[in-house]
């Protein structure tokens, strides 16, 4: 399974590099003065005419190069997507399905957290998959007094990465979701909020994965 983690995060790379054409573009087309895009250029079908409403020859052709890269790119992530899901499915198919029924998780997502957990018993405590998972501060404390945090660089990032955006992801997908996450703003913040519900999505997941559960809205809520 490793060799096909590697191969996830290569892919989150090359997401990474399209996602930095495409503000090129933006920002381009923003120095410029140009009236905004009729639609998202990170669909092909709204890149039509893109470059030609450049006037300056060199600008139209860096943007010409950004969009003929930007369609390699496109052919290449799908191209891995969809190898990776196959390989996700032939590894460990139970598990990846159980991980998309929680609300807002998609295959990227559930792959992500597959392959980074790799294996739950890994962790005896789910307080120690959520260090890992960088979802709780360090605190450095000397002589048993705390003298603040420190260590946010330890544990794994891409799984920081993946819980933060299943958090917001949740949020779009699931009323339940947005009713809990409001109840902890009013109390602590939205951006605590939002790393508090990043936090029980770990610790659900921990859950979920050492037995063997699907997402249990209900449970999840009074938890």
């Amino acid at each position: 399974m490793r060799s096909t983690r590697d191969l996830l995060r290569r892919r989150l790379h090359l997401v990474r590099q399209r996602a930095e054409l495409l503000s090129h573009i933006l920002n381009t087309n923003s120095q410029c003065n140009l009236p905004d895009f009729g639609g998202r250029i990170n669909y092909k079908v709204n890149r039509q005419g893109v470059a030609d409403r450049f006037t300056d020859a060199s600008v139209r052709k860096s943007i010409e190069t950004d969009l003929r890269l930007l369609e390699h790119y496109d052919e290449l992530i799908t191209e891995l997507e969809l190898y990776i899901v196959r390989t996700a499915k032939l590894h460990d198919s139970d598990t990846f399905h159980r991980l998309r029924s929680i609300p807002g998780v998609g295959k990227i997502l559930a792959m992500t957290i597959l392959y980074e957990v790799h294996d739950i018993a890994r962790f005896p405590r789910v307080q120690e998959f959520c260090s890992y998972s960088r979802l709780v501060k360090c605190s450095r404390e000397s002589a048993g007094k705390r003298q603040g945090f420190g260590g946010s660089k330890i544990g794994n990032v891409h799984l920081k990465w993946a819980f933060s955006e299943a958090a917001v992801s949740f949020l779009s997908k699931c009323a339940d979701g947005r009713a809990l996450v409001e109840r902890l703003r009013r109390k602590h913040g939205k951006g605590k909020a939002l790393s508090i519900l990043a936090h029980k999505l770990g610790r659900a997941v921990d859950y979920m994965m050492a037995r063997e559960k699907t997402f249990d809205m209900q449970r999840f809520a009074s938890c």
